[in-house]
């Protein structure tokens, strides 16, 4: 949907379709027809806008057949939806039965990473709406913290070099603008807003930036307005927000609240989960059932 800011500008606002899962091309126009349009009817909205995410099979199948895109974004137009931004975290297997921390591959050390987010851009710069210029899409925070030395980080920093470079061209071909965010997340290389801002700076470039995921930045227990004003007077552009829920334990010691967490252990996703400490730093684990365990290394 979109809304006018007070300063005029357009502000929109998206349906992430990475909750339904969709590997191949026929999976995303299923995602259309069986979740995107009804809630845009639900809403009683025109048109809708979709925070579309594209498994590695199906952006192959649309970056190699530029029919099939055109069928997209006609099949896009016909439901009354359509496509400023993409999810570009996950590559695949999103939705099998364990993904754990699989979602963190291939990272921005492996050229994987790097041919696939450039096809990205490439499908959102078709995709755009006539009248939109910008788009956005976000990505993983350069690797998951562990096995990530100064070797995978110079072939990171290189990467996001080049993906730059690819974008700066793409815009002079298309005239279509496509940023790309990184989004902090607990338990990565770049955790938090602030661990965003030197490898940022290091590449400074205006098409690079961050995306702030409203879950992961209250699971860092970071305060919005500080965080969102350091990355302003580092002149890290904020490209994307996505609004996300965290659940907040205020008692953890309580029975009962630890049995209603214990609901949301499952085995697909990873929960990280933080604790601040007396003296104002941070706990925590990779996932909630070692938050939960008798003995674990969280404070009850």
């Amino acid at each position: 949907m979109r809304f006018r800011h007070p300063d005029g500008s357009t502000v929109h606002l998206a349906y992430c379709t990475n909750v339904h899962p969709a590997e191949t091309l026929d999976g995303v126009l299923a995602q259309l027809r069986d979740h995107c349009e009804p809630v845009r009817k639900r809403l009683g909205r025109d048109r809708l806008g979709i925070g579309l995410w594209l498994a590695r099979d199906a952006a192959h199948a649309l970056v190699t057949d530029p029919a099939a895109l055109r069928g997209l974004r006609a099949e896009l137009d016909r439901r009354g939806l359509e496509v400023v931004t993409l999810n570009g975290f996950p590559y695949e297997g999103f939705g099998a039965e364990e993904v754990k921390y699989r979602v963190y591959k291939p990272d921005w050390a492996d050229p994987e990473r790097l041919d696939h987010t450039t096809s990205l851009a490439r499908l959102l710069a078709g995709l755009l709406p006539d009248d939109v210029t910008d788009g956005t899409i976000s990505t993983l925070p350069l690797a998951w913290r562990t096995a990530y030395d100064e070797t995978r980080a110079d072939k990171a920093r290189a990467a996001l070099v080049t993906l730059a470079e690819r974008l700066d061209a793409l815009r002079e071909l298309t005239g279509r603008s496509i940023r790309i965010g990184l989004e902090p997340e607990p338990g990565c290389v770049v955790e938090t807003t602030h661990d965003a801002i030197a490898p940022l700076t290091a590449i400074a470039h205006e098409r690079i930036g961050v995306c702030v995921d409203t879950c992961h930045l209250a699971t860092s227990f970071e305060d919005p307005d500080t965080a969102l004003d350091a990355l302003a007077a580092a002149r890290v552009p904020v490209v994307k927000s996505q609004l996300s829920a965290a659940l907040h334990a205020e008692h953890p010691a309580d029975p009962a609240v630890r049995e209603a967490l214990a609901a949301f252990a499952e085995p697909r996703f990873l929960h990280q989960t933080r604790t601040t400490t007396p003296s104002g730093g941070r706990q925590g684990t990779d996932d909630l059932d070692e938050a939960l365990a008798d003995g674990g290394p969280l404070p009850a």
